[in-house]
């Protein structure tokens, strides 16, 4: 009878694995030339047509497999978030830290195009930078640091670096075309060369974010109890920040600005799984990629031949999502 919950948890993990299996798999096969689930695992499997491998292989893998990792890292970023600020309304769009990150890579991009090989690292300090503001805006003598003080904090630094975003798409508009698909975050375009750039840094983020499990359930417990447990909080919530400011800013760095991917899915992984990281963050894992690819493969097929970047339909149908949240208290 103890291990029911365990098995149910399980169950749920390898169904989220198989439904990311046929996502993708129904994800490459959608587009302006179709290609039935068979026609694409056969391709997929080196036994296609040449037409069929150009334009697989060539152009909608490397973009599922890209909206793969982008949503794994939004993910996970969002629910170390989460456990940081201990508020389920957390999420790296909101709290300041991308858009720190699109500051950097932006000014780069518009005003530094010869040194876009540093957009990775740009995106780092600058997501880094806005997790410190946050942080020292949020530090009283009094209280330390709290979760609402860093929530407000992060609502603050979002407003000052969108203000600045808007101001270098202003003075540097005649360069704005070429970053304005970056902008909206779009996936388009985007072929192997950018799998290999961002997958290193993802796989790191990855390992470092499992790796925080226990702290993340740690904080979980509540400020008392963990004092008890003999840790250090704000040692524990840099920590964690610290991993969650990395995934989101190597993200932002490929493609751009895509909200509530780290708000949505740990909210819907804990309502399936709990609240235990163990199992609520290796779900959430999987569950990004699910919900970044259905958001891409709507964005591009819905419209067709017109596109609509990720970033857009992810807004669109985050929004409505907050909202919804924030009816229901946050919980």
């Amino acid at each position: 009878m103890a291990k029911k919950p365990q098995t149910r948890k399980a169950f749920l993990l390898g169904t989220m694995a198989a439904l990311l299996i046929l996502c993708a798999i129904l994800a490459i096969g959608i587009g302006s030339v179709r290609f039935s689930p068979l026609e694409t695992w056969t391709t997929l499997t080196g036994a296609g047509a040449d037409s069929a491998n150009t334009i697989i292989w060539d152009i909608r893998v490397p973009r599922v497999l890209l909206a793969f990792i982008i949503g794994a890292n939004l993910a996970a970023s969002g629910a170390l978030l989460q456990a940081v600020m201990m508020n389920p309304l957390a999420d790296p769009g909101l709290t300041g830290v991308s858009s720190g990150a699109a500051v950097t890579v932006l000014f780069i991009l518009l005003v530094m195009p010869q040194y876009t090989a540093l957009v990775p690292l740009a995106a780092i300090v600058g997501g880094t930078f806005a997790a410190v503001m946050v942080y020292a805006w949020a530090w009283t003598k009094q209280t330390g640091i709290t979760p609402i003080r860093i929530i407000l904090s992060g609502v603050a630094v979002n407003a000052v670096f969108g203000g600045v975003i808007g101001l270098l798409s202003i003075l540097y508009s005649d360069k704005l075309p070429a970053a304005l698909q970056w902008m909206n975050g779009s996936l388009s375009g985007k072929g192997m060369a950018d799998v290999y750039a961002i997958l290193p840094y993802s796989i790191a983020g990855w390992i470092m974010a499992l790796f925080c499990i226990r702290q993340a359930n740690i904080l979980r417990l509540g400020e008392q109890t963990a004092h008890n447990l003999g840790q250090n909080l704000n040692r524990v919530r840099f920590t964690l920040s610290f991993v969650a400011v990395f995934l989101a800013a190597v993200s932002v760095a490929k493609v751009g600005l895509v909200d509530f991917v780290g708000l949505i899915v740990p909210h819907i992984a804990r309502m399936l799984i709990g609240s235990d990281y163990k199992y609520s963050l290796p779900l959430s894992l999987m569950l990004g990629p699910v919900i970044l690819i259905a958001a891409d493969t709507i964005g591009r097929s819905l419209f067709s031949p017109l596109e609509i970047p990720a970033g857009i339909v992810m807004a669109m149908a985050g929004g409505p999502y907050f909202l919804y949240l924030m009816r229901k208290g946050g919980a």
